[in-house]
């Protein structure tokens, strides 16, 4: 056996991921609005690159020649009980190459189409979030509102003066979005170098501002503030706020011996205190509420299921051939050429790489809404079992593929807004040994049923029996699993809360 060094030539197969293939998988996983601001990014970096803008009246604004009509983005389902359906572009459609020895501009992706998707639904710019350059900033209204603290502030600066002021406005940065101060007294007492007794003063006086009820330290003071407002805070009901804990229980015999009052009494004190605000600072906000926007629109036509991607949030990208043509048929050395070659094939394969991510989106979401027809149709009780893999496998596509699509996806259809992944949920076998059913059935049968349960409570036992003559095979630990999931408390949690609430 010789122990030589030598040259050796194999042959090996092994899948190399290019930063190109990178990104194209990191599309996939973005929304419309993430899709937005990468473009945006990408036309910073590449000048190649052009989103232009619709004018009022529809056309593009710069001078371009006319562009060749290209298919939408879209799809129509003819029978999705049967499969007929298509469920991605047309495979005869034109490819995407363009040609590069004209200056015309061809339409280098499916959002380039001139007025969007004109199909059956006409649902594109609505809900969209990129409306007209004159339409009103409904984000920047929502802006304008005043927070909690600036409302604070804004009170204290009359009511203190500049010594105190400088210690309301340390407590005010400590009072959180609910309206409670989050700080001990001591430690901010230490932290400023004042007597702590100070800071107890400039703190009530704070509990004196709108909202009634802020500056409170827990529950039972914010209580005290609004009774105090309302002139019901009297013996008894100061010792009902500070056993608020045996209230929770239910424990109402002992509250009224320990606070002396009768049935009619005790009933009214808890009246009093279903009219308080427990999170005063919550009426003013906190961080702006983020509206959520459909990536898919989905609706019934004659002819079938309608699934248009919402061509209001895509940026619409072309290759700018005018510019290009300047740079190739000006002076260039070898280095310009390379660079000109380098851009000009980034901008090309991001405007297919864009393309080919709205047809994968197109092809998952129609195989969707063929698998879960019923629940489209009838609602969420018909909601099918599925998962990734199914549908990765009717598609012939990877499921680490559909996994990423379904990411961050919503669909708006006539039954709301959904995120792509409701629907796919796990499957709980029939009580009478037929079709499985979706886990989602079975939790909004279970809140259908304590949601009408009056004055019966219904146990988890009653619970199972009940979903069993529906038809459901569920076990008690998993309907309790379900039933907390979605917040809801246990037999005894509601039976305790009927009697508060009676």
């Amino acid at each position: 056996m010789s122990l030589a060094p030598r040259l050796d030539i194999r042959q090996s197969q092994s899948l190399v991921m290019t930063p190109q293939l990178q990104q194209a998988i990191k599309l996939l996983a973005l929304s419309n609005l993430e899709i937005e601001a990468f473009v945006a990014e990408e036309i910073e970096k590449n000048p190649l690159l052009d989103a232009p803008r619709t004018t009022l009246s529809g056309d593009e604004e710069g001078s371009r020649p006319a562009q060749p009509e290209q298919p939408e983005a879209r799809v129509e389902v003819d029978s999705l009980v049967s499969g007929d359906g298509p469920v991605g572009g047309d495979p005869h459609e034109p490819g995407m190459d363009v040609d590069y020895a004209t200056e015309s501009h061809q339409q280098d992706s499916v959002a380039d189409g001139g007025g969007g998707f004109d199909g059956s639904l006409g649902l594109n710019g609505i809900a969209g979030g990129s409306g007209g350059e004159d339409g009103p900033d409904l984000d920047a209204l929502a802006g304008g509102e005043t927070g909690l603290t600036d409302h604070l502030l804004a009170q204290a600066g009359t009511a203190f003066d500049a010594a105190d002021l400088f210690i309301a406005q340390h407590l005010i940065d400590q009072i959180d979005e609910a309206g409670y101060l989050r700080a001990d007294l001591l430690d901010v007492a230490m932290r400023l170098g004042v007597a702590k007794a100070r800071v107890e003063a400039v703190l009530a006086t704070i509990q004196t501002f709108d909202p009634t009820g802020v500056g409170a330290r827990d529950l039972g003071e914010c209580l005290a503030l609004q009774a105090r407002e309302a002139d019901r805070y009297d013996p008894c009901m100061a010792r009902l706020l500070d056993n608020l804990d045996l209230l929770g229980r239910g424990e109402l015999p002992r509250l009224k011996r320990m606070c002396g009052v009768d049935d009619e009494d005790m009933a009214d004190m808890i009246r009093e205190l279903r009219n308080y605000d427990p999170k005063p600072g919550c009426r003013f906000g906190g961080e702006p509420i983020q509206s959520v926007t459909p990536d898919l629109f989905v609706a019934r036509t004659k002819a079938g299921w309608a699934i248009e991607i919402n061509a209001a949030t895509l940026p619409r990208v072309l290759v700018n051939r005018h510019y290009l043509h300047e740079l190739q048929s000006g002076p260039q050395d070898k280095a310009s050429k390379a660079w000109v070659s380098d851009a000009l094939a980034s901008a090309n394969w991001l405007v297919k790489a864009l393309d080919q991510r709205q047809r994968t989106i197109i092809k998952v979401a129609t195989e969707i809404v063929k698998q879960q027809e019923a629940f489209f149709l009838k609602g969420v009780a018909h909601l099918r079992p599925l998962t990734l893999a199914r549908v990765a496998e009717a598609i012939e596509m990877h499921e680490s593929t559909v996994s990423r699509v379904t990411s961050n996806k919503y669909l708006s259809c006539a039954r709301g807004l959904f995120e792509l992944k409701y629907f796919f949920t796990s499957a709980i076998q029939a009580a009478d040994g037929g079709e499985a059913v979706s886990a989602e059935a079975v939790r909004n049968a279970i809140r259908q049923l304590i949601a009408g349960e009056g004055a019966k409570i219904l146990s988890d036992d009653t619970l199972v029996e009940l979903l069993q003559k529906q038809g459901f095979d569920i076990a008690r630990r998993t309907v309790a699993k379900y039933r907390e999931a979605m917040g809801i408390g246990s037999s005894v949690q509601r039976r305790r809360a009927k009697v508060l609430g009676a």
